[in-house]
Protein backbone atom coordinates (compact mmCIF):
# COMPACT_ATOMS: atom_id res chain seq x y z
CA UNK A 1 0.00 0.00 0.00
CA UNK A 2 1.59 3.55 -0.78
CA UNK A 3 2.17 6.38 1.79
CA UNK A 4 -1.29 8.23 0.45
CA UNK A 5 -3.23 5.36 0.73
CA UNK A 6 -2.26 4.38 4.56
CA UNK A 7 -3.34 7.78 5.33
CA UNK A 8 -6.80 8.07 3.81
CA UNK A 9 -9.20 6.90 6.97
CA UNK A 10 -10.95 3.29 6.38
CA UNK A 11 -14.80 4.35 5.22
CA UNK A 12 -17.48 1.84 3.98
CA UNK A 13 -19.92 3.31 1.64
CA UNK A 14 -22.47 3.72 4.36
CA UNK A 15 -20.43 5.83 7.04
CA UNK A 16 -20.40 9.76 6.86
CA UNK A 17 -17.14 11.61 7.29
CA UNK A 18 -17.27 13.89 10.53
CA UNK A 19 -16.90 17.17 8.82
CA UNK A 20 -19.80 16.77 6.76
CA UNK A 21 -22.82 18.44 8.43
CA UNK A 22 -26.21 17.98 7.27
CA UNK A 23 -28.22 18.95 10.10
CA UNK A 24 -29.72 22.17 8.09
CA UNK A 25 -30.06 20.24 4.85
CA UNK A 26 -33.60 20.33 2.86
CA UNK A 27 -34.11 17.44 0.75
CA UNK A 28 -34.84 18.13 -2.60
CA UNK A 29 -33.85 22.28 -2.49
CA UNK A 30 -32.09 22.18 -5.73
CA UNK A 31 -34.15 19.57 -7.62
CA UNK A 32 -36.23 22.15 -9.99
CA UNK A 33 -33.50 23.73 -10.64
CA UNK A 34 -31.59 20.64 -11.68
CA UNK A 35 -34.15 19.37 -14.03
CA UNK A 36 -34.33 22.71 -15.99
CA UNK A 37 -30.76 22.72 -16.08
CA UNK A 38 -27.13 23.46 -13.73
CA UNK A 39 -24.01 24.64 -14.29
CA UNK A 40 -21.08 23.47 -12.27
CA UNK A 41 -17.98 25.63 -11.30
CA UNK A 42 -15.11 23.82 -11.06
CA UNK A 43 -12.10 25.62 -8.95
CA UNK A 44 -8.78 24.04 -10.34
CA UNK A 45 -5.55 23.47 -7.81
CA UNK A 46 -4.40 26.48 -10.18
CA UNK A 47 -6.20 28.94 -9.34
CA UNK A 48 -8.72 28.98 -12.59
CA UNK A 49 -12.49 28.22 -12.73
CA UNK A 50 -14.10 25.86 -15.12
CA UNK A 51 -17.54 26.28 -15.64
CA UNK A 52 -19.88 23.49 -16.99
CA UNK A 53 -23.75 23.78 -17.76
CA UNK A 54 -25.29 20.66 -18.03
CA UNK A 55 -29.00 19.50 -18.92
CA UNK A 56 -31.21 16.78 -19.41
CA UNK A 57 -30.17 15.05 -22.79
CA UNK A 58 -33.09 15.37 -25.53
CA UNK A 59 -35.59 12.39 -24.75
CA UNK A 60 -34.14 12.03 -21.27
CA UNK A 61 -36.86 11.97 -18.58
CA UNK A 62 -35.80 12.46 -14.78
CA UNK A 63 -38.44 10.54 -12.19
CA UNK A 64 -39.66 11.31 -9.47
CA UNK A 65 -38.27 9.69 -6.61
CA UNK A 66 -41.56 7.65 -5.42
CA UNK A 67 -41.71 6.56 -9.20
CA UNK A 68 -38.06 5.32 -9.23
CA UNK A 69 -38.80 3.21 -6.42
CA UNK A 70 -40.98 0.94 -8.54
CA UNK A 71 -39.01 1.87 -11.85
CA UNK A 72 -35.34 1.53 -11.34
CA UNK A 73 -33.88 1.42 -14.54
CA UNK A 74 -34.67 2.43 -18.55
CA UNK A 75 -36.02 -0.89 -19.52
CA UNK A 76 -38.63 -1.28 -17.07
CA UNK A 77 -40.03 2.65 -17.71
CA UNK A 78 -39.90 1.52 -21.00
CA UNK A 79 -41.73 -1.58 -20.77
CA UNK A 80 -44.68 0.00 -18.72
CA UNK A 81 -45.03 3.08 -20.85
CA UNK A 82 -45.47 0.42 -24.11
CA UNK A 83 -47.72 -1.60 -21.82
CA UNK A 84 -49.62 1.50 -21.33
CA UNK A 85 -49.47 2.74 -24.87
CA UNK A 86 -51.05 -1.19 -26.55
CA UNK A 87 -53.97 -0.35 -23.66
CA UNK A 88 -54.38 3.62 -24.50
CA UNK A 89 -54.74 1.30 -27.92
CA UNK A 90 -57.28 -1.08 -27.36
CA UNK A 91 -59.28 1.49 -25.30
CA UNK A 92 -59.28 3.93 -28.26
CA UNK A 93 -60.43 0.93 -30.48
CA UNK A 94 -63.26 -0.04 -28.60
CA UNK A 95 -64.42 3.89 -28.06
CA UNK A 96 -64.30 3.87 -31.68
CA UNK A 97 -65.89 0.69 -32.20
CA UNK A 98 -69.13 1.66 -29.74
CA UNK A 99 -69.12 5.02 -31.58
CA UNK A 100 -69.44 3.56 -35.06
CA UNK A 101 -72.18 1.34 -33.81
CA UNK A 102 -74.21 3.90 -31.95
CA UNK A 103 -74.04 5.80 -35.01
CA UNK A 104 -75.47 3.02 -37.19
CA UNK A 105 -78.12 2.49 -34.88
CA UNK A 106 -78.78 5.76 -34.80
CA UNK A 107 -79.10 6.47 -38.47
CA UNK A 108 -81.03 3.14 -38.56
CA UNK A 109 -83.48 4.23 -36.43
CA UNK A 110 -83.64 7.92 -38.03
CA UNK A 111 -84.13 5.55 -41.52
CA UNK A 112 -86.63 3.92 -40.03
CA UNK A 113 -88.86 6.20 -38.39
CA UNK A 114 -88.95 8.56 -41.92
Amino acid sequence: MNKLNSEQPDITDNDMLPEYDFTDAVCGKHYQAYRRGHTVTIHQADDTTVIQHFTLENGAVMLDPDVCEYFPNAETVNQALRRLISLFRKIANRLHLNLLNNLHRLYTNCADSS
